[in-house]
């Protein structure tokens, strides 16, 4: 028996190529396996990112109205604290539709020595905190109406 030097070279090229194509086939698989999955995590990673930017933007727009509001609600403070010095100190007064009965004399025609008609301090206190409850209440509404608008609806 004789062996064929060029057979056997045939035959062990033969194999060597066909381990070489069964090698490019399974990495050539793997990589496209590899470059889909990098795909897939390329988008989850873009999609991570927007949802991010778009709650820091969100972040930014709440505390610009939180601020505005906060303010408007200060001023609106300001302003009551500064009215009630006011009728305090008497540099302005709180008008009232108010009548006066003649303590209890009907029909009395005399002219009465007495102060015009007045709050008591009881019940002008009640006012200025009753002024602040309202002020206090329509900024807040006035806030989470605008929140709703520009942030739950968007």
């Amino acid at each position: 028996m004789t062996f064929n030097w060029k057979i056997i070279l045939f035959g062990v090229l033969t194999l060597l190529l066909a381990i070489a194509f069964a090698l490019a086939s399974h990495y050539r698989a793997s990589l496209t396996e590899t470059r889909s999955s990098l795909t897939k995590v390329n988008r989850e990673l873009n999609l991570a990112k927007d949802t991010i930017s778009d709650m820091q933007a969100r972040q930014r727009d709440v505390a610009a109205l939180d601020v505005k509001y906060t303010q408007e609600l200060a001023d609106a403070q300001s302003t009551i604290n500064q009215l009630e010095h006011d009728v305090a100190t008497g540099k302005r007064r709180l008008q009232l539709n108010a009548t006066c009965s003649a303590n209890g004399a009907p029909g009395t025609s005399a002219v009465d020595d007495a102060a015009g008609p007045r709050l008591t301090d009881t019940a002008e206190r009640d006012y200025f905190t009753l002024r602040e409850r309202i002020e206090t209440v329509t900024k807040q509404l006035t806030g989470l109406q605008a929140y709703v608008r520009e942030q739950c609806l968007k």
